[in-house]
């Protein structure tokens, strides 16, 4: 399949994109697949290097919201956007172009997958109708293909028999997983209930910004290895050390709690996300994660609403 943006291309659809409004790279990448209606999405690091890019030859800048970069398009890439119209006319219709032959070639692997199973079925059906009416010279061939059925079927049992082998050892591995998982969830509930005691501690003195902040960063540093893959076996010495918690857990209040803790949520949010792109998120990395932050919200919600 031929490259969905020509040379060039994609340069200056960022630029219109960035010309209907601000965005970060995110709703960048996700409103390329948006208009390709799902068929096809850039990665970041095909996006990420062509706003860098635009952005040292001044055609977009960016300013930082919640520990994001925003781009803007600047009036320099407003004059290359308005120079190129026409080609952006064009690409207008290669994109609708693309997405229609997108389409179709996925309709057309499928047909084509259907019909020659179908035929396969069909010659399979025709071969054993001849088989079974033929004569006395051709007995051997039916003999033949008779033994090949029996082993076949051998084959069949025997491969029925390993897959009821993995299934019996994947229930074996679910039942430790659950074990392990209701382990982990009662460590949690014993964490969140330290941290929503730390944090009704500073409402009590009258200090809730302090109180919300370092219950999120007590948080935070026990998602701090949310993105590494866990180790196969616990190590016998001691216990690694906390980490240490993240930077914005020390800032300052402003006097305005709501947008205090605000901020304090987008800090929260940006480090899990930046984590999970780095690193990548297993399966049960997500599941730990579901349940700790399921249980801290529940918490703090209870805390602010004055309820705990």
């Amino acid at each position: 399949m031929p490259p969905v943006f020509a040379h060039g291309r994609l340069r200056l659809y960022l630029l219109k994109l960035l010309d209907e409004a601000p965005r970060h790279g995110y709703e960048v990448i996700r409103l390329l697949e948006e208009r390709f209606q799902g068929l096809y999405a850039p990665s970041a690091g095909t996006v990420y290097p062509r706003l860098a890019k635009l952005e040292a030859e001044g055609l977009v800048t960016h300013t930082s919201e919640g520990g994001r970069k925003v781009y803007s398009i600047t009036d320099a890439g407003r004059a290359e956007l308005a120079g190129r119209s026409g080609e952006l006319a064009d690409l207008e219709l290669e994109i609708r172009e693309s997405v229609s032959e997108l389409a179709a070639e996925i309709r057309a692997d499928v047909r084509g997958a259907a019909g020659d199973l179908r035929d396969d079925v069909r010659r399979q059906a025709r071969e054993a109708r001849e088989a079974r009416t033929s004569g006395p010279a051709e007995g051997e061939s039916w003999l033949q293909a008779k033994e090949e059925f029996k082993r076949a079927k051998q084959e069949w049992k025997e491969q029925a028999r390993r897959a009821k082998d993995e299934s019996r050892r994947a229930r074996e591995d679910a039942q430790q997983a659950r074990r392990q998982a209701k382990e982990a969830q009662e460590k949690a509930r014993e964490q969140v209930q330290r941290v929503a005691e730390q944090v009704q501690d500073h409402f009590a003195r009258g200090d809730w910004p302090t109180g919300v902040r370092e219950g999120l960063a007590e948080i935070t540093r026990e998602l701090g290895r949310f993105g590494r893959p866990p180790a196969r076996e616990p190590a016998p010495a001691a216990a690694p050390a906390r980490p240490a918690p993240p930077v914005w857990a020390d800032d300052p209040a402003t006097g305005n709690p709501a947008r205090d803790l605000d901020r304090l949520l987008d800090r929260f949010r940006d480090d899990i996300r930046d984590a999970a792109r780095d690193h990548g998120v297993t399966e049960s990395q997500l599941r730990d994660t579901r349940l700790h932050l399921s249980t801290a919200a529940a918490h703090i919600g209870a805390i602010l609403r004055g309820t705990a």
